[in-house]
């Protein structure tokens, strides 16, 4: 009877173990380059993350890539820095390794600015245990990192031998430059060349556990500013005078509110002012006015931005919105203008099949499945302007909390994690041909 019991209960223990790994041997080896470079890692991230690196801070984003470069070109790969002046910024890092043409095109990418710019007080890298404190630290350093790591321990297991990759660090993530054209011409061109792309700003947590992000939402602004012949304000609602353009002002944006609503569509007004007269700032980020109360309001101006899921959304909405603006009051006009920005990276099924590829890695590694992150909860990423054309996951970067905001930091022990997520993925991938 003891002998029973102790194989029922040995039975009941296998069978609530996870499954044994299946790495290969070039896999362990990833894993161990990992672990034993962890510490370098950590080194890597406090030099970056001490060069101040704000968007606008052309040359901190340039001595950022100047560090970087050698650290890919020790890799094998040839890399480039693609001057960005004539759209305002500094430029971009691409690096790229060549290998079997048959084989899947992987393209990585990240950023190399930070919203934090030389005047800002939250400077310096504190660590504390396993966290680490910094401004741009988890977005997007600690992503940079994550790629470097996962290609050096590739590089040391030898799965980076073949491999098709171009890493893309982009010095405008926070802040496109203009035209936005000419500010993404090369990361398009990186996409439309790949045919699977990954996504190294920060990792998304459902319930205190890694979730995978097969969509996020795009960001765009509108801009609506309504007109109306001023007046006494005794003749307001007449005949031949009209309602003002405050009132215009506010039925269009009741009606979008009421009337545009749907699943992983938002949009915020974000700034609004009517008087005789109004105008906007050169800037677009404030607007000047002022009237008196018998002053039927000449000019209103309002600017707000509109997040959706898929183009068709996007699509569908603005058309929406035009044909309510178009509606007028008596006595009033309106212009509404629509400037498209970052896209969506909608949820499709090559995406899925990416994060289920992912997630047999888990399984190997011995670390819980990851569910898709709800899209809405995402803002926009470089990552969207070429998911028209591949698959695709983002938030492949590591672990932390508080981007944008002075205290920002990550969870280091997710930088190894993510790495060899990473590594291991884009071996795999590397080696399957090219449909």
């Amino acid at each position: 009877m003891r002998l029973r019991a102790w194989t029922l209960g040995a039975a009941i223990a296998a069978m609530a173990t996870p499954a044994a790994a299946q790495l290969t041997p070039p896999e362990e080896a990833v894993v161990q380059s990992v672990d034993a470079g962890f510490d370098d890692d950590v080194a890597l991230l406090e030099q970056i993350t001490l060069i101040n690196s704000g968007t606008h801070n052309h040359a901190g984003v340039k001595a950022v890539a100047d560090l970087l470069m050698p650290a890919f070109e020790e890799l094998g790969f040839t890399v480039q820095w693609i001057d960005q002046s004539a759209a305002g910024r500094a430029g971009h890092l691409f690096a790229r390794h060549i290998g079997d043409p048959g084989n899947k095109r992987i393209l990585m990418i990240g950023h190399l600015d930070t919203v934090f710019e030389p005047n800002s007080p939250f400077t310096g890298f504190v660590r504390d245990g396993d966290k680490a404190v910094g401004p741009g630290i988890l977005d997007d350093k600690g992503g940079v990192v994550v790629i470097l790591s996962a290609l050096r321990a590739m590089k040391s297991a030898g799965t980076l031998e073949g491999a098709n990759i171009v890493v893309a660090l982009t010095g405008d993530e926070e802040d496109a430059g203009e035209p936005l054209e000419e500010a993404r011409r090369d990361l398009i061109e990186a996409g439309k060349w790949a045919d699977v792309a990954l996504g190294f700003e920060g990792l998304s947590t459902l319930d205190g556990k890694d979730a995978g992000v097969i969509a996020r939402r795009s960001s765009s602004d509108w801009t609506l500013t309504t007109r109306a012949a001023s007046g006494h304000s005794s003749g307001i609602f007449a005949e031949g005078v009209g309602y003002g353009a405050i009132y215009e002002m506010a039925r269009i944006l009741d009606r979008f509110r009421q009337e545009l609503p749907e699943e992983n569509a938002t949009f915020n007004v974000g700034l609004v002012a009517g008087g005789t007269p109004a105008q906007l700032g050169e800037n677009g980020l404030s607007a000047s006015t002022e009237g008196k109360t018998n002053i039927i309001p000449s000019v209103a101006v309002a600017r707000g931005d509109l997040r959706t899921l898929t183009p068709e959304q996007d699509t569908r909405i603005v058309a929406k919105m035009r044909e309510i603006v178009a509606d007028h009051l008596p006595g009033t006009s309106a212009e509404f203008e629509f400037v498209a920005g970052y896209p969506p990276m909608a949820p499709t099924d090559g995406n899925r099949d990416l994060l289920a590829q992912l997630n047999r890695i888990n399984g190997d590694l011995g670390l819980d499945e990851q569910v898709p992150f709800p899209a809405s909860r995402r803002g926009a990423a470089d990552i969207s302007f070429v998911a028209p054309y591949l698959d695709g996951l983002a938030g492949m970067g590591p672990g932390g909390g508080g981007s944008h905001a002075e205290g920002e930091y990550i969870d280091l022990p997710t930088i190894a994690r993510q790495a060899k997520r990473a590594a291991i993925l884009v071996g795999r991938l590397a080696k399957q041909p090219r449909d």
